[in-house]
């Protein structure tokens, strides 16, 4: 079973609803999660904020966040989870920041990705990764780091 398969099936058996927002995957974990069939009972939709102005107008992060923190950043990530969870109005939030390549984005070199999961009434997590490889490995290694976050987040 992969990935995508046991989150959903973990979704679909706990209850649970699951939105995203998500830049630098560009839509590809919402895709990634249409694959399972019965994904329409725990997934609706969610958020590709590819751009600092689309994550300010369609998430509503205020403009100060992005400025100080930049846009691959801890709160920047924690702040998309939240503002997705909210906005859908779903349990469980996913959020995926950071530089696919080629060129480094605000001193962060290229792979590194910031994943946030806000998740019930836990604090909203962000963790940082690495990831090596050209831009669509590092896109694919984002989506899989994110399905694992999720599955752990709600099987704790």
């Amino acid at each position: 079973m992969s990935l995508e398969q046991k989150l959903i099936h973990e979704l679909i058996k706990q209850h649970i609803t699951i939105t995203a927002a998500e830049s630098l995957t560009a839509g590809q974990f919402q895709s990634t999660l249409g694959n399972v069939a019965g994904v329409s009972e725990v997934f609706e939709g969610g958020f590709v904020t590819y751009s600092n102005q689309i994550k300010e107008k369609l998430l509503n992060i205020p403009k100060d966040v992005i400025e100080q923190n930049g846009v691959v950043s801890e709160p920047t990530a924690i702040w998309m989870a939240n503002q997705a969870r909210a906005i859908m109005d779903k349990d469980l939030g996913v959020s995926f920041t950071g530089v696919a390549g080629p060129d480094s984005l605000e001193g962060n070199p290229v792979g590194t990705v910031w994943i946030g999961i806000a998740y019930g009434s836990q604090k909203t997590i962000a963790k940082k990764f690495q990831f090596d490889g050209e831009r669509n490995a590092i896109r694919a290694a984002s989506v899989q780091a994110g399905l694992q976050m999720a599955l752990e987040m709600i099987n704790h």
